[in-house]
């Protein structure tokens, strides 16, 4: 693997400490700063870095690499925590990315974008827009950064669609060592495909040579089907529309089958919210459903009636027509607990069955629990990247949500331990950006190239400066530090 730009230049090599710190004190985040703590969009992983730095250019980020080498300290690089874990957690430096965010070079005619990491999918997408182009697929949020997309092999839904980051056509890096080197299928291609879905730690990506399309509208129609009638008809569900997702209500024994097809007509109408939509979705839906949420954090009892209520909201038959991120984009809601995994396509219909008469044994005890959750449900086809979850098959993936009331910590540990336990009978993977309990043996069973990812990280990172606890944890299966709510609770 050749890097693309000497290691280190002398200039930078040759400056005294003093004068670092100097550099870096306007990127430095001042203690006692808001900022000098993070913690995560979902309000559950938080930590305290020993600094936290904010780079505007690709040059400063070169200096803390470097003060990070001088120290023997680690770096660790974040966006807007959207992830769901501790992956973005360290002890050591934190490197934050959002103000990385330019647009470098839109090509039209190719169909291709450049861009800084730490831009957000939703300033990709005005941009794109701009020049009638649009990304290819997305998945629910828009929030995160292209590089978080990226490095976690983010999702969308449809069953001929691969994951998100099989549309990077290259990515310049920055590695431990201070070089800068750009890796395509065709350039330094291990380092490529390890990057994919590399958790943050083969180097930090600077640029994104993404692949685009035309800009498209999506028509999707939703409606409510009875649980029974979706598994029997599973395939030819999955397969009735370009972009399928499920959500699953448990409590009232119905699934909200959304289907989005690429759609040339223009429909001002369909293109709207009606007002009974907004109040009841957004202002009633919105705050008399994290109310209810609350109470169901100490009355257990409730939230079977909260999900029954819940699926009754959104039990109309409903078509709409839009641009196409904003109907492969939903709104999140609430801070939450989540965990994702992904099982094979034809594990599909035994493993919801199995799902379903644990959750009916649940209901059925005294005891038993009570979660208050829709199930999501989506679909993405094989591919090739070493650690994705739809490596070498078609892909059903399956959600589930315990939302955070006024940001409150709810019980969701029990709930998530046999849920995974499920998964993991059906040959699940879980999304490497949500918490999980695998460590090397067990990974090494699921992925292939498992072993040739780790090698990649010890050739491009031999002391581990790009590491975390994350990292450590289920890579090298190191035992250490696992930032959860306790962490955010003494934070704050």
């Amino acid at each position: 693997m050749a890097p693309s730009s000497p290691a280190i230049t002398s200039t930078l090599a040759d400056l005294p400490l003093q004068a670092l710190y100097a550099r870096l004190q306007p990127i430095t985040v001042p203690a006692g700063h808001p900022r000098a703590t993070f913690i995560n969009w979902g309000l559950s992983y938080a930590c305290t870095p020993l600094a936290v730095f904010e780079p505007e250019t690709e040059q400063q980020c070169e200096l803390v690499f470097e003060l990070a080498r001088r120290e023997g300290r680690t770096v660790r690089a974040a966006g807007v925590g959207h992830s769901p874990s501790d992956l973005a957690c360290t002890s050591g430096y934190m490197l934050r990315t959002e103000k990385l965010n330019k647009i470098i070079e839109v090509n039209a005619e190719k169909k291709y974008v450049v861009a800084h990491g730490g831009i957000t999918l939703q300033a990709l997408h005005a941009e794109l827009a701009a020049n009638n182009l649009a990304m290819i697929n997305l998945g629910s949020i828009s929030d995160q950064t292209l590089a978080g997309m990226v490095t976690t092999a983010t999702h969308g839904s449809g069953i001929a669609f691969q994951v998100l980051s099989t549309h990077v056509m290259s990515l310049t890096l920055l590695l431990p060592n201070g070089s800068r080197v750009r890796c395509s299928r065709q350039d330094n291609a291990d380092l490529f495909m390890a990057s994919l879905c590399g958790l943050g730690s083969t180097g930090l990506i600077l640029q994104v040579q993404l692949e685009v399309t035309d800009a498209f509208r999506l028509k999707e129609t939703q409606e409510s089907i009875a649980f029974d009638e979706v598994i029997r008809n599973l395939d030819p569900i999955v397969h009735s529309a370009e972009h399928v997702r499920l959500w699953w209500f448990p409590q009232a024994g119905v699934v909200r089958v959304s289907a989005a097809n690429r759609a040339a007509e223009v429909n001002a109408f369909l293109c709207m919210k009606p007002v009974d939509t907004w109040l009841w979705h957004s202002l009633v839906g919105y705050h008399l459903l994290q109310f209810l949420f609350f109470l169901g954090r100490y009355i257990t009892s409730l939230n079977p009636w909260i999900g029954r209520f819940g699926a009754w909201l959104v039990s109309d038959k409903t078509v709409g027509i839009n641009d196409s991120h904003r109907i492969f984009n939903i709104d999140c809601k609430y801070p939450q607990y989540t965990t994702e995994w992904a099982i094979p396509y034809e594990n599909t219909r035994a493993c919801l069955s199995e799902l379903r008469a644990w959750l009916d044994e649940e209901a059925a005890s005294p005891t038993g629990l009570r979660p208050h959750f829709p199930v999501e449900i989506r679909f993405t086809a094989a591919d090739d990247v070493w650690l994705s979850p739809s490596n070498g098959g078609k892909t059903c993936w399956i959600g589930l949500v315990q939302y955070k009331p006024y940001g409150l910590n709810v019980p969701y540990r029990k709930l998530f331990s046999h849920f995974e336990e499920i998964m993991a009978r059906h040959n699940g993977r879980p999304h490497w950006a949500k918490a999980h309990h695998l460590r090397p043996d067990g990974l090494r069973k699921l992925y292939p190239r498992f072993d040739d990812f780790v090698k990649v990280l010890q050739e491009v990172d031999p002391n581990g400066m790009l590491r975390n606890e994350y990292v450590e944890r289920h890579l090298f299966g190191k035992k250490g530090r696992e930032y959860d709510e306790r962490v955010f609770k003494r934070a704050h």
